[in-house]
């Protein structure tokens, strides 16, 4: 099947694109508005982009009913600055995905989830405490393409607990951390428990060697 993105619709990219681009690490974002109100909401169209300075993007559409009216997620960051990504593990999966119900403004999806916070070391942002790990992010850019706008953050700090980071590097151990990436379709995750393969980079000079 050939597809002319210019002939498909934005529902049908979409469907698409979130087949074929996974799966998707989880932006689980709390953000504060200019009066302190909290928002939790996750985001799949997420990932690290840069390590000098340290940059992560996020891709948030705008409100599905019509206009370019953006998401509380994104109000927020561009009204103060600041944001932090919890990182989506097994165990959360489903508070995190309470927090993706589409409630009225005057409700706190943590609330709801049944989950509390704790004070970022950085930012005002509070990082939820029941997360394993977090960064913290202050906007470094925001960018408008058509209904969506993509959010470039600096991270400017980060917390893991202490059982998931072996301090040889530090590394994050990942095969314990369990984290949760997005598919295709709603609903639709995979695990990283017990899903890693080690393939070891081939050096150049091992190529040369013969080693494939």
């Amino acid at each position: 099947m050939k597809i002319n993105m210019e002939d498909a619709t934005a529902r049908q990219t979409y469907n698409l694109l979130i087949g074929l681009v996974a799966p998707r690490p989880i932006a689980w974002v709390t953000s504060i508005n200019e009066q302190g109100s909290l928002n939790a909401a996750p985001f799949s169209a997420y990932n690290y982009l840069c390590i000098d300075p340290p940059i992560i993007g996020i891709g948030v559409t705008d409100r599905p009913t019509g206009g370019f009216v953006p998401k509380d997620t994104a109000q927020n960051i561009r009204r103060t600055g600041e944001f932090v990504v919890n990182v989506v593990t097994e165990d959360l999966i489903h508070q995190m995905n309470i927090c993706a119900t589409d409630f009225p403004p005057e409700f706190n999806e943590l609330e709801m989830a049944g989950l509390t916070t704790a004070p970022s070391q950085v930012v005002k942002v509070p990082r939820i405490e029941q997360a394993h790990a977090a960064l913290e992010c202050r906007e470094y850019t925001t960018m408008e393409i058509g209904r969506s706008r993509i959010i470039l953050g600096s991270v400017v700090a980060m917390y893991v607990e202490d059982k998931f980071v072996d301090l040889a590097g530090p590394y994050v151990r990942a095969e314990e951390l369990h984290a949760v990436g997005r598919m295709n379709g709603l609903g639709s995750y995979v695990k990283t428990r017990d899903s890693f393969l080690t393939v070891p980079r081939i050096s150049y000079e091992e190529w040369k060697q013969g080693k494939r």
